[in-house]
């Protein structure tokens, strides 16, 4: 199965091909940042995966939490944040609102809650990480 999405102008474009290989809430401070809301809905793709099909993303490498580099990639001309890139696990975390037909992922988990903001409220039987699951934060 092939998914594609793009930005809010269109200038940038994607698609990905198979299943997901994992789909999350994220609550630290840049996912927080880049989506401008309390969470980051993100669809992980193996990065072999995904291709970018028309225009080129910008980017900005960080280093995140587990001391390896995100990538995280938007369109310069409309500034939507499109995907960062987790080396740690080497997939891209794509956002869900850029994805056509959206609707059909939903979360398997909820990362970095320990730094979500006073007064969240967790959905109820999608389970909950601190930090990262158990495996993944280890280089």
């Amino acid at each position: 199965m092939t998914h594609s999405g793009k930005c809010a102008c269109g200038e940038v474009e994607f698609t990905f091909t198979g299943d997901p290989i994992g789909t999350s809430y994220c609550y630290c401070q840049s996912c927080r940042f880049r989506s401008n809301s309390d969470r980051y809905f993100g669809v992980w793709v193996p990065k072999e995966n995904l291709t970018f099909t028309r225009g080129a993303p910008s980017s900005f490498i960080r280093t995140g939490d587990s001391g390896k580099s995100v990538e995280h990639f938007f369109c310069g001309n409309c500034g939507v944040a499109l995907a960062g890139f987790a080396e740690i696990g080497g997939f891209y975390s794509l956002a869900a609102s850029t994805i056509e037909n959206s609707e059909q992922f939903s979360p398997q988990m909820l990362i970095y809650t320990a730094f979500a903001p006073e007064g969240t409220i967790f959905p109820d039987g999608i389970p909950r990480y601190d930090k990262l699951p158990p495996g993944m934060g280890e280089s």
